[in-house]
């Protein structure tokens, strides 16, 4: 039996919702075969939790900066800086830093006539991106910029000295858009804009793109640039909370978040971001981590956030169920054998389908403790439930507190 108290967060990326119409008017959590999760809520604290300060877009990136007990309005200094720093770039405090996607865009001829089909270009395999973005830099690279390859379809511009002085807008929010209306403005906006448009013409015929469309899948055939920032100063996890954490996760940005909080970032093999995951090898990870002396570990999991942007609603409550029963059953057997601990469980941000983008809406949480396990009352674990509750936190920040020292 183990006497120190341990803590472990649950984050389902974009898991809440609105009511479906093909899911019988209920949200993809409602509708959900999840037992874990409503055995948590009815034996725990269950209420919402304002992840997303009012005026700051309802991105991942100020979402779990947030939920991890950081003020977004002190600290949030961009999104690509954490995906870089995951990516181990080089950083000097004067380079900016641009999240480069691969896209799939519409056939016009004219780039601005173009509609934004598919942010994740079909959610393209590592190894096929590795080769267009080596491509992308044989055109643009050169002393002052350079694009580094990522996971999937999510890559990095590097930027020595640059400016901030843009309007950019993520392709998930503009999906089947015209995208003219989205394109890079600002002082320096031309540049990026000159990138974006050059790329479509050299990808659109690529080897890689080619055999792509003969497979049916969609070709990656322009790089999307958003997401700007400098390299982000943020006081340690343990600074902030006084417990050692780990974090488990297989997108950029939020392994980005942990290390810049000073945690351990825990790589797990076949982890790749998508609803084809290693869901029980990041719960045994979280394990391992609190065996070896971890107080805290967030485990992150994407697949219900692009099954949202991506509009597939069947697939959503599968992540669900999949995060259910092959981490919470996983973690809640391994827990078992300390005399306490506290597992919480939420998402960042809702990602409705209907608009298959991010909302700053209230998500739900619960808190379960061991120790003080007690019967609420046959509650399900979702958006209406947790309001029912009549309990609601203000931040992110207010809830981490609540978890890690209430």
């Amino acid at each position: 039996m183990e006497n120190e108290m341990k803590y472990v967060v649950v984050l389902g990326d974009g898991m809440a919702d609105y009511p479906v119409k093909e899911l019988g008017n209920k949200t993809p959590l409602q509708a959900a075969s999840k037992p874990n999760m409503d055995f948590l809520a009815a034996h725990g604290e269950m209420g919402l939790v304002h992840t997303i300060p009012e005026g700051l877009a309802p991105g991942s990136d100020i979402a779990n900066l947030s939920v991890l007990g950081y003020d977004p309005e002190k600290y949030y200094t961009g999104r690509s800086p954490l995906e870089a720093i995951s990516m181990g770039i080089p950083m000097e405090s004067g380079d900016v830093t641009f999240r480069t996607n691969l896209v799939s865009l519409s056939y016009e001829k004219d780039y601005a006539d173009r509609i934004m089909l598919d942010h994740s270009s079909d959610e393209i395999s590592t190894e096929e991106a590795s080769i267009l973005i080596e491509e992308v830099n044989k055109h643009f690279r050169n002393d002052f910029l350079a694009f580094y390859p990522g996971v999937s379809y999510r890559h990095c511009l590097l930027w020595k000295n640059g400016s901030l002085n843009f309007d950019l807008t993520p392709p998930h929010d503009i999906l089947e858009k015209k995208i003219a209306p989205y394109l890079p403005k600002g002082k320096d906006g031309d540049l990026l804009l000159q990138m974006m448009s050059e790329s479509c013409e050299f990808l659109s015929n690529h080897p890689v793109n080619k055999e792509r469309i003969r497979r049916g899948k969609k070709p990656a055939n322009s790089i999307w640039i958003w997401g700007e920032g400098r390299k982000p100063i943020l006081p340690s996890f343990f600074d902030l909370h006084g417990r050692k954490g780990s974090v488990i996760s297989a997108v950029d940005l939020v392994k980005g978040l942990g290390i810049s909080a000073g945690m351990k970032s825990v790589d797990v093999a076949n982890a790749t971001g998508t609803l084809e995951t290693n869901y029980e090898g990041k719960a045994e990870a979280a394990l391992k981590e609190l065996e070896k002396g971890k107080d805290f570990v967030y485990i992150h999991i994407e697949a219900p956030d692009e099954c949202g942007h991506r509009g597939e609603a069947e697939n959503k409550v599968r992540a669900i169920e999949l995060i259910d029963a092959r981490v919470l059953t996983v973690l809640l057997k391994g827990l078992d054998k300390y005399e306490d601990y506290r597992l919480m469980v939420l998402p960042d941000h809702p990602t409705p389908l209907s608009i298959r983008t991010h909302t700053s809406d209230p998500v739900p949480y619960v808190i379960y403790q061991k120790s003080r396990k007690r019967l609420s009352g046959p509650l399900s674990y979702d958006e209406f439930s947790a309001k029912e509750t009549g309990i609601v936190r203000t931040s992110g920040q207010c809830l981490m507190n609540r978890f890690l020292h209430s």
